[in-house]
């Protein structure tokens, strides 16, 4: 059962003693149908991690490269199992949940063990929960489902820990259950806001061996592992280390990995994707290039704008920003055609059923330049820069450079074109997130993941628009999202839910508070032809990082390959494209 971090309606119920008891039947027995029974454990797989992290303390940096360390460390109470989406065993061995639905109560495992020996206990829940909610801690998009649920307490003399939720929302027993639990024999007293490298003490399969800061860090294999013994886990967390190299620029990682010093790479970018095969590497097949489809839900990505700033407080305004990029040229010309053009928020709630009602944003200078005069913008006959009140268009666009920079580039240049002056300031990733963390810019380029399961609350309620640290990194807000967002709290239907999330998309889209961009919907892979890998090569839902769960060192398949290399021979080519879905 390789863990995902996901939100979903309750499981199978059966009523015992008036509550219903969780869960009917574990599959912490049987074997994970994506894992290969051919792997064994052992070796090393080096991998592109992204550039040098502020934090890996995935409460206080939250993102996807701290959320993979963070949660190969941490446990949660309960589990999602990825082929049921049935949530199952994780640190508890059972929890009941009141008619009412209110009332969540989780029996520990007394097997459950940290690193250290010590047991995992009811106390060390609460301490984490009390710890993610402090006030004093920049705990901030962690915190909103837990506000929702009043303080923890230990029950049935130490075994259990109960949840009291505040209201019926769909969401509260994963946000009880969900949360990953750390050790408070450790972190009690400390300023949790200055944890950030140093994990002594984990519960999860992983522990941090070394960390070479700005270079690599290392994750080694834990085989006193509690879990180890369960089925669910047999034949995943197959390497004995997991070295995560840093990067600032990807085009360095991608070098690195092409003289064989990373062995797997993601490509997010069409050019590199579009001339790989003039790579001899590639020609030979001693590197695998594969697209993957599979069910992974679809993010997105868009120019960010912060409307707490006077420029961009004017839906005409930030209208006119989507008319001045010409995404379609772009990706053309640029991306190959490899992408589609984001109508939407969250693409993957339309289908032929409920097709997207959303009005395709065209590049038009003209149309923009109506809607900037509407808002009152007029060009000084001398400069030829709009202004208003007198004062200047002029902005700032924050990025953390890379691939990125022409886009934005001819992005400036269209805006110059209709007298707006938009300045590029790039800084590393470090310093981009703690910008982000207090909101201080006016507008970046920002992508976002998805989950199975939609929840609005915590990017687009008015209430998180302040919050720092926070995912509303635009300020929106409306009061008719933020009814829409109260409404379906209580719904258990997914489909009602989503019925709901398709109004709420067609509100924020109508106020534009991102220039939405473009992406694909299958993970473009690539690595080095010596690794076992399962027939599907990721996980169903995984977005491209499976690899360090399902794969597994081949001896065999790393002698073969360095032979060919030897010959200059070709190696048998392997599927260029995977369908989790096929027989």
């Amino acid at each position: 059962m390789h863990r995902i971090v996901l939100l979903v309606l309750l499981s199978s119920l059966v009523l015992v003693h008036g509550l219903e008891t969780f869960p009917r039947t574990s599959r912490i027995n049987e074997y994970d149908p994506v894992a290969s029974r051919l792997a064994e454990p052992g070796g090393v797989l080096r991998e592109y991690l992204g550039p040098s992290p502020k934090s890996l303390n995935y409460l206080l940096d939250n993102n996807v490269m701290s959320a993979r360390v963070f949660s190969s460390m941490f446990e949660s109470l309960i589990e999602m199992d990825s082929s049921t989406l049935e949530y199952d065993r994780g640190l508890a061995e059972k929890w009941t949940i009141s008619d009412d639905k209110l009332e969540f109560t989780f029996w520990l495992d007394p097997a459950a063990r940290w690193s250290d020996g010590k047991p995992v206990t009811a106390e060390d829940v609460v301490w984490t929960y009390k710890t993610i909610v402090d006030p004093k801690n920049m705990t901030g998009p962690h915190k909103l489902p837990l506000e929702r649920l009043e303080v923890p307490e230990v029950v049935d003399g130490g075994k259990a820990v109960r949840f009291r939720a505040k209201s019926v929302h769909w969401q509260n027993l994963g946000a009880a259950g969900g949360m990953d639990i750390l050790p408070k024999h450790v972190w009690e007293g400390v300023d949790f806001n200055k944890v950030n490298f140093e994990f002594p003490v984990v519960s999860g399969p992983y522990r941090v061996k070394e960390l070479k800061e700005g270079v690599s860090l290392t994750l080694e294999r834990r085989r006193d592992w509690w879990r180890n013994d369960w089925n669910s886990h047999k034949n995943i967390h197959n390497f004995d280390q997991i070295i995560c190299l840093f990067y600032e620029d990807q085009g360095n990682a991608f070098d690195a990995f092409m003289k064989g010093e990373i062995d797997v790479f993601q490509v997010y970018t069409a050019s590199q994707w579009h001339r790989l095969e003039e790579r001899p590497a590639l020609r030979k097949n001693w590197i695998v290039k594969q697209s993957i489809y599979n069910h992974s839900p679809v993010g997105f990505q868009g120019f960010a704008m912060n409307q707490r700033r006077w420029l961009f407080q004017n839906v005409r305004v930030r209208r006119a920003m989507a008319h001045l990029l010409d995404r379609k040229m772009m990706n053309e010309t640029m991306m190959y055609g490899q992408y589609f053009l984001h109508r939407s928020f969250w693409e993957d709630l339309y289908d032929s059923s409920h097709p997207c009602q959303n009005e395709f944003i065209p590049y038009d200078k003209d149309a923009a330049r109506r809607l900037l005069a509407e808002a009152g913008w007029v060009a000084n006959p001398k400069t030829g820069i709009l202004e208003k009140d007198g004062k200047e268009f002029r902005f700032v666009f924050l990025t953390r450079g890379g691939s990125s920079d022409k886009y934005v580039t001819l992005f400036a240049s269209a805006l110059k074109d209709v007298g707006i002056v938009m300045t590029i300031e790039t800084k590393d990733w470090s310093a981009w997130a703690k910008d982000m963390d207090s909101f201080n810019y006016d507008m970046t380029w920002a992508a976002w993941g998805a989950g199975l399961f939609k929840n609005p609350e915590s990017m687009w309620s008015s209430s998180e628009a302040d919050r720092e640290g926070g995912s509303n990194i635009t300020g929106f807000k409306d009061a008719r999202v933020d009814a829409l967002i109260e409404k379906q709290k209580s719904i258990f239907s997914i489909q009602e839910r989503n019925a709901i999330c398709r109004e709420i998309d067609k509100l924020i889209y109508e106020q534009t508070p991102y220039v939405l961009l473009w992406n694909i919907n299958y993970v473009r892979l690539l690595y080095w032809n010596k690794f076992g890998v399962p027939k599907t090569v990721l996980g169903k839902y995984d977005s491209g990082h499976g690899f360090s769960a399902y794969w597994w060192s081949d001896l065999d398949a790393e002698d073969e390959l360095e032979d060919a290399r030897k010959g200059q021979r070709a190696l048998p080519a392997s599927k260029s494209i995977v369908r989790f879905d096929d027989p």
